[in-house]
C-alpha cells in the first residue's frame, strides 16, 4: 500500500497540473480561433485536428523518445505532464469553442451599447456564460485525462499504474495489484467528478440567475436598438 499511495499521489499531482495547464491552453487557443480572421485560424485548427486524431501514446513517445534526438531531454514525469497538457488542450479547445459560439452576438453588441470595455465584455458576457454552459463536458474531459495518466507508466512514470506494475512484477500477484489500483482509480474519479461539480456550483451557482438576467436584459436592449 505505501507504494500504491505514492503512485496515487503522483497521479493526483499529474492530473491537477495537466488540468490547470491544459484547460488554460485550450481556452487560449479557443479565443485565438474566435478572434482571428478565418485565413489565420489554420494553425489552431491544425493543432486541434493533429492531437485529436493521433493516439496519446504516440504523442507521449514522440515527446519522451523523439525530442532527445534533437537535443531536448526531459524526465519521464515532465514528458508525461507535457503530453497530457498538449492532449487536454486540444480537446478543451473544442469544448470552449462550443461555449463561446453559444453566446449570442446580440449580447456582445448590447455590451458595446452599454459602454462596457472589451475586457468587461469578455469576462461578463462571453467567458462566464460560455464556461458555465460547457462545465459538465469539461468535468468529463478532466476525469478522462486523469484516467489517461495511466498511459504514462509506459515510459516508467511511477504513478498508480506504474506502481501496480512494479508490485505485480515483484510479487506475481497480478489480480490483487490491479484490482486495488482499479478501485483507487474509481475512487479518485468519483472524488474528482464531485469535487469539480461542487466547484462549478460554487462559481456559477449563485451567479447563474444574474448571468441569465444580464443576458436577457442585453438581448432585449439589442432588439430595441434595432431599426
Amino acid at each position: 500500500m505505501p507504494a500504491l499511495m505514492k503512485g496515487l499521489v503522483l497521479t493526483i499531482e499529474l492530473s491537477i497540473a495537466a488540468i490547470i495547464c491544459g484547460s488554460t491552453l485550450g481556452l487560449l487557443v479557443a479565443l485565438l480561433r474566435h478572434l482571428a480572421p478565418p485565413s489565420m485560424r489554420w494553425p489552431m485548427t491544425l493543432y486541434v485536428e493533429l492531437i485529436r486524431n493521433t493516439p496519446f501514446l504516440v504523442q507521449l513517445y514522440i515527446i519522451f523518445f523523439g525530442l532527445p534526438a534533437y537535443g531536448f531531454r526531459v524526465s519521464a514525469v515532465d514528458a508525461g505532464l507535457i503530453a497530457m497538457t498538449i492532449n487536454l488542450g486540444a480537446y478543451t479547445t473544442e469544448i470552449f469553442r462550443a461555449g463561446i459560439d453559444s453566446v449570442h452576438r446580440s449580447q456582445i453588441e448590447a455590451g458595446h451599447a452599454l459602454a462596457l470595455t472589451r475586457l468587461q465584455i469578455f469576462r461578463h458576457i462571453i467567458l462566464k456564460p460560455a464556461v458555465q454552459k460547457v462545465w459538465p463536458s469539461l468535468v468529463s474531459q478532466f476525469v478522462l485525462m486523469m484516467l489517461t495518466s495511466s498511459v504514462c507508466s509506459f515510459i516508467s512514470v511511477e504513478e498508480l499504474s506504474g506502481a501496480a506494475n512494479t508490485i505485480q512484477s515483484a510479487t506475481f500477484r497480478s489480480f490483487e495489484s490491479y484490482i486495488v489500483a482499479g478501485a483507487l482509480y474509481l475512487a479518485l474519479a468519483i472524488v474528482l467528478k464531485f469535487g469539480l461539480f461542487a466547484l462549478g456550483a460554487a462559481v456559477f451557482g449563485r451567479r447563474a440567475a444574474r448571468v441569465r438576467s444580464f443576458g436577457t436584459a442585453t438581448l432585449a436592449l439589442a432588439k430595441e436598438a434595432k431599426p
